[in-house]
């Protein structure tokens, strides 16, 4: 079984002024989240705005994170898709870029039955037999939730060895945790229920706050596991309106806006994804001096 470790980040997609993608600077943030907490890095997922980015553009971002953070970090390919054959096709590329893992979304739009979604995960696991996968719920975005039911059925796939489980809805991760097996992993797809999902069984999260607060993620799961509930649970509250203020709008808007701030150059989120900039920077701007997260 592949350990991904506690916090994977959910990396965002850095642009230029003119929109076309910024490898340069995606290379020079991939190393600076493996040096500052991260264990694992996710590209092209829903942080990583994947719907707007082409295959092209996909496959080069997972060879210039994965050459960027070798020996450092472990780099999981968002190749998941609401079409089972472009899914297979995509994450067989990844596969071949010697990436860890594959990230594979619940299909959006076409709400599948739970036996079309057991179905469609497990043509993927089987077209790539050797690359571990973690499946991605979030129904908020795709319209239909994965059932721990269909999710106890895929964890009998040999290599589907995680969730990340976005739907918000604890008792959803304690049944998943009932049905699953010790060694299948829970990853917190949310910032803000990332210690209520450890005390349910789960082992980490799938971040976007650990762009700027990856280190403290790490302590506080590490004090979570050490039995410091307290300590955990201090770190939680203090972390708390970062982890709100970063979903006041569609993420990844505010996070890049928080980048921005700090000093990176990730530009802006493609459209269709656009809001009140300005507005988002005055709410996170004392958030990142409080932390004292003002420059990378």
């Amino acid at each position: 079984m592949s350990n991904f470790g506690r916090v994977l980040t959910a990396m965002i997609t850095p642009f230029k002024d003119d929109g076309s993608l910024n490898y340069e600077v995606a290379e020079e943030l991939a190393v600076y989240l493996a040096n500052n907490g991260s264990d694992t890095l996710v590209v092209c997922g829903t942080t990583g705005e994947s719907p707007t980015l082409t295959w092209t553009e996909e496959y080069e971002l997972f060879r210039v994170v994965k050459q960027a953070v070798a020996g450092k970090a472990k780099v999981i390919a968002g190749t998941g898709s609401n079409s089972t054959q472009e899914a297979i096709a995509a994450t067989q590329k990844a596969d071949k870029l010697g990436l860890d893992g594959s990230l594979q979304v619940v299909p959006y739009y076409n709400k599948p039955p739970q036996a079309g979604l057991y179905q469609h995960f497990r043509a993927i696991a089987e077209a790539v037999p050797d690359l571990p996968m973690v499946l991605y719920n979030i129904p908020g975005r795709t319209g239909q939730n994965l059932s721990p039911e269909t999710v106890a059925r895929l964890a009998d796939v040999s290599n589907i060895v995680a969730i990340k489980e976005a739907s918000g809805n604890l008792d959803q991760v304690s049944q998943i945790r009932r049905l699953v097996p010790r060694e299948f992993f829970i990853y917190s797809g949310d910032d803000s229920l990332t210690l209520p999902t450890l005390a349910a069984g789960g082992q980490g999260v799938i971040s976007v706050a650990s762009h700027l607060v990856g280190r403290e993620l790490q302590h506080l799961i590490q004090a979570f596991e050490q039995g410091q509930n307290q300590v955990a649970l201090d770190m939680h509250l203090k972390l708390f309106p970062l982890f709100r203020s970063l979903f006041i709008t569609t993420n990844p808007i505010p996070v890049k806006v928080a980048l921005n701030i700090q000093g990176w150059s990730v530009g802006k989120t493609r459209l269709p994804l656009e809001d009140n900039l300005d507005s988002i920077a005055q709410v996170l701007k004392p958030l990142i001096q409080e932390l004292n997260l003002v420059s990378h």
